[in-house]
This record gives C-alpha cells, sequence and structure tokens, in this order.
C-alpha cells in the first residue's frame, strides 16, 4: 500500500510539472486567470476534478 501511495504521489508531481516546465508563460497566464475567479467557480473546479480522480480508482479497480 505504502509502494502505491508513493507511486501515485510521483506521478502527481511529474504531472503537475510538466505544464511549467514546458510552457512557463502559459503556465503563468492560467494562473493568473485562476486568481480571478470566484470561489465557488474554484470549488465547482475542485469537485470535478476530485469527481474525476474518484471515477479513475473505481475503474483502475473493476
Amino acid at each position: 500500500m505504502r509502494d502505491l501511495l508513493l507511486l501515485a504521489f510521483g506521478f502527481m508531481f511529474v504531472f503537475e510539472g510538466l505544464f511549467p516546465f514546458i510552457s512557463p508563460k502559459s503556465w503563468r497566464e492560467t494562473f493568473k486567470r485562476l486568481i480571478e475567479l470566484k470561489d465557488g467557480q474554484l470549488r465547482f473546479m475542485g469537485l470535478i476534478s476530485l469527481v474525476a480522480g474518484m471515477v479513475l480508482i473505481y475503474l483502475s479497480k473493476h
């Protein structure tokens, strides 16, 4: 279980680092736009991300 968790965090860091590494200017502009979003919009984006992650986990188990 611990190895799987470390693997998951490793993949997360790799994917999180790809966009700023490949296109730092676009990454910075994206964050500038994110700062301007309202709390409700950010929460909705977080909810979508959570649901998508849970679906992927469910599909990987079945």
